[in-house]
């Protein structure tokens, strides 16, 4: 079954082939969005793998919650393999949950530039984080993920040439109101 994204995104001839293979893609709002956006600075800067094994290791021995993070020994933390910045990362991102009031609901009323310029005030979130947790936590439909090697790599792919980020921008504007969607379909092009 198709949605307006993917008939929208199935018009352009540089991803037409991609939508093709793929078919529809979908984009839910995270049902945890505490545990998506842990999950998501474990993944700051590191290969797919290591942020899977590390990940797993967290969940498997963590209850990965606000105030389960917020109460946990950094050194324990670092046992499953964080570094001892994304440790402390890790735990700001869950008193921000516990003071603030972190959520769907906190950020319902807000823009994405809103979200972001909110989230950047916790250390060790910065724009890519921001906008994963648009994408992955609140299911925003119009997010470009320039900040991402496999977005940068996925655009240079299909356009058959060297972009800088901003042609990647400027050519990712034909696919308005649905950029997350199309950056869904760039991680395809990129993991075949």
């Amino acid at each position: 079954m198709s949605n307006p994204a993917t008939e929208h995104l199935r018009s352009d001839p540089v991803l037409a082939d991609l939508v093709r293979r793929h078919g529809p893609l979908t984009l839910d709002p995270a049902d945890d969005t505490f545990e998506r956006f842990v999950a998501s600075i474990v993944s700051q800067q590191v290969s797919t793998a290591s942020a899977r094994a590390i990940r797993e290791r967290l969940f498997d021995r963590f209850d990965v919650t606000p105030e389960a993070i917020a109460a946990a020994d950094p050194a324990a933390l670092k046992d499953v393999g964080l570094s001892t910045q994304k440790a402390e990362y890790v735990q700001n991102v869950a008193d921000a949950y516990l003071n603030d009031g972190y959520g769907p609901e906190y950020f319902a009323g807000m823009d994405d530039e809103a979200v972001i310029d909110e989230l950047t005030t916790i250390r060790g979130v910065g724009v890519w984080t921001g906008k994963m947790y648009l994408m992955f936590c609140l299911g925003r439909e119009d997010v470009f993920p320039v900040e991402d090697l496999g977005i940068r790599n996925g655009m240079e792919e299909l356009h058959s040439e060297e972009m800088t980020r901003a042609e990647m921008r400027a050519a990712a504007e034909q696919w308005r109101p649905y950029r997350s969607y199309a950056s869904l379909y760039l991680w395809r092009a990129v993991d075949e």
